[in-house]
């Protein structure tokens, strides 16, 4: 089985974002927001199975787990309320979508973070959307200002509320930015990148998993610049006087393989340890283009990694089996099925 770790429902219908136009709309003028639109399920269907479906299968995977759409999160737009009302939109139409397609889709959820709001309310929506629609886990967002980073280090008793209801429902959080409001970082390009590796950094600069140490973190992009400076950060944590990274961060922490060429790949499974990766291609997403030296598709990950040539037990890990141990709650649905 294939599991891909990283999707958004970056295809959702045209009546979903255009309320989301409205409602800020209406915050910006003073009023509340309209009536959130009728969306047929026929409607959410062919979203999903001229786009997300038919690539998963012409790629050879099995399964997404799937969330709102990451530079669509924008918790940098109106205040807690409108993050709040926009956060239960999404979080329920991706409920929907794994309705439709329970086989091949379960569902991550997007927090109602908000500069400076405290986080009582995401720790909410997470339990809402692990208890009430069957989610697997969520995605945080370490500068819900957008660019400006104004929040505390993820190692901030500030993010605990999320932390402690985390590990409370045994379910990991995904650490992915929204859109940039900072022309200075181009949102993929660079505030992606930037945020994945602030996030490991902050990391080692804490000691957060010595009182969370069952917390799991998948950092995506590949760890953003982690692989690529690995000595770096190893020789900041010595000069920190912390712990071996693999003792102090990597039992806690995992990346994805949302990196589009075979070198980067071939570097990151050089550098970090294959029960820390997870298979992942954030497709539809942030480069949809197809590569002229190779022509196929960047997006398309597993023809990196199968091109690796990894013996069986370390693919296995890879496809499926680290995306089960740091999503328990899928694995239980898995077993359950007798997958």
């Amino acid at each position: 089985m294939i599991i891909d770790c990283h999707g958004h429902y970056t295809t959702a219908p045209a009546a979903h974002t255009a309320w989301r136009a409205s409602q800020l709309a209406a915050f910006r003028e003073g009023g509340r927001a309209p009536a959130y639109p009728a969306i047929s399920d026929d409607e959410i269907r062919e979203s999903i199975e001229q786009n997300q479906l038919r690539l998963l299968h012409e790629r050879g995977a099995d399964m997404t787990i799937f969330s709102p759409r990451a530079s669509a999160m924008a918790h940098h737009e109106g205040d807690e309320r409108v993050s709040m009302e926009w956060a239960r939109a999404c979080n329920d139409l991706i409920a929907r979508v794994v309705g439709l397609f329970p086989d091949t889709f379960t569902g991550v959820c997007q927090l109602p973070q908000s500069p400076g709001a405290p986080l009582d309310s995401s720790a909410a929506e997470l339990e809402r959307c692990v208890t009430e629609l069957g989610f697997i886990g969520c995605n945080l967002n370490p500068d819900p200002s957008g660019g400006r980073w104004t929040s505390p280090p993820l190692t901030d008793r500030y993010w605990y509320p999320v932390f402690e209801k985390m590990t409370e429902l045994g379910v990991p959080a995904m650490v992915h930015v929204s859109a940039s409001c900072n022309p200075v970082f181009h949102a993929t390009g660079a505030h992606y990148i930037n945020a994945d590796t602030t996030a490991f950094m902050q990391f080692i600069q804490g000691d957060l998993f010595a009182d969370f140490p069952d917390l799991r973190l998948v950092i995506p992009h590949g760890g953003g610049a982690v692989p690529y400076h690995w000595g770096r950060y190893r020789g900041l944590a010595d000069m920190l006087t912390k712990p071996p990274l693999n003792e102090h961060v990597m039992r806690n922490v995992f990346f994805d393989t949302c990196v589009y060429h075979q070198p980067g790949i071939d570097l990151l499974f050089e550098v970090i340890d294959t029960d820390n990766i997870l298979f992942g291609s954030e497709m539809v997403g942030a480069v949809r283009g197809i590569d002229p030296e190779t022509g196929h598709y960047f997006d398309d990950t597993k023809r990196y990694v199968d091109k690796l040539g990894l013996p069986d037990a370390d693919r296995a890990k890879v496809y499926s089996g680290n995306a089960r141990r740091v999503y328990p709650r899928l694995d239980q649905a898995l077993r359950a099925r007798g997958l």
